[in-house]
């Protein structure tokens, strides 16, 4: 498990790094799930649950959009580094929760935010069937998790491996952690999942083309390219090469 100080330099590592690729994937995600939490704020939400908010990079906007906000997470250290967030919103509560076994009130919110969490429970449907019993009837789920099969992923299998890692983090030159990633679903597995547990997609979008080398090595020139391919591949044939997958969801 990283130390509170390993979470803050990831969390800085993400958005704020050197490499133009990795920057642009995780800004690009960020952004998005943003403006979806303020898209469902401008039409009257006022009660949002995050479901594991991590290093905490929603809350501060969810604090911000929402009359009532809370955050739920299993890990201490979590909860820990995010105590200075919530200090400085009276409107948002942080709790130790699990999903799985949660203690939150059915039917209770409005918006419910669960970003790159699926991946790391092995009952992923079990979680998702949670969140649809915390939902209010009219009532908005955001969701977003990797693509199993994404070119980013599949390079993760390698760069990530004992042996590997340490390459991996010299030609970065920043930190780099394993994943944690357990069960990574397709879009049609993601799909069914939500359908099963009572939601109804109403959007659903991706992002994160990912070459291996351009990325590494090839500067702004590479990021150009990868975004050309994104475009490309959205929402066709070659959507599955793409990072990260996300939902809006409603009960169905």
């Amino acid at each position: 498990m990283e130390s509170e100080t390993d979470l803050v330099r990831l969390l800085e590592t993400l958005y704020e790094s050197k490499n133009p690729t990795r920057r642009w994937l995780h800004r690009t995600r960020r952004d998005w799930i943003v403006a979806k939490l303020r898209e469902c704020a401008r039409a009257g939400a006022g009660r949002a649950l995050e479901v594991g908010f991590g290093a905490g990079v929603y809350l501060d906007t969810l604090a911000e959009s929402f009359t009532e906000a809370t955050a739920t997470d299993v890990d201490e250290g979590n909860l820990r580094h995010a105590a200075a967030i919530a200090a400085r919103h009276p409107n948002l509560t942080l709790l130790r929760d699990d999903i799985l076994e949660t203690a939150l009130p059915e039917r209770a919110f409005d918006v419910i935010l669960c970003s790159e969490v699926i991946e790391h429970f092995p009952d992923s449907a079990g979680a998702l069937a949670a969140m649809r019993r915390l939902i209010a009837p009219e009532g908005r789920l955001i969701l977003s998790t990797p693509q199993r099969y994404s070119l980013l992923e599949l390079a993760c299998r390698v760069a990530l491996a004992p042996g590997v890692i340490n390459l991996v983090r010299r030609i970065y030159g920043e930190a780099v952690f394993e994943t944690g990633h357990v069960n990574l679903l397709t879009a049609r597995a993601a799909t069914e999942q939500i359908a099963s547990a009572g939601f109804r997609v109403r959007e659903r979008f991706s992002s994160g083309m990912y070459l291996p080398v351009a990325a590494e090595f090839g500067g702004e020139r590479g990021l150009r390219l990868e975004r050309w391919l994104e475009n490309r591949a959205r929402g066709g044939r070659m959507d599955w090469m793409l990072w990260t997958q996300y939902y809006v969801a409603e009960p169905a």
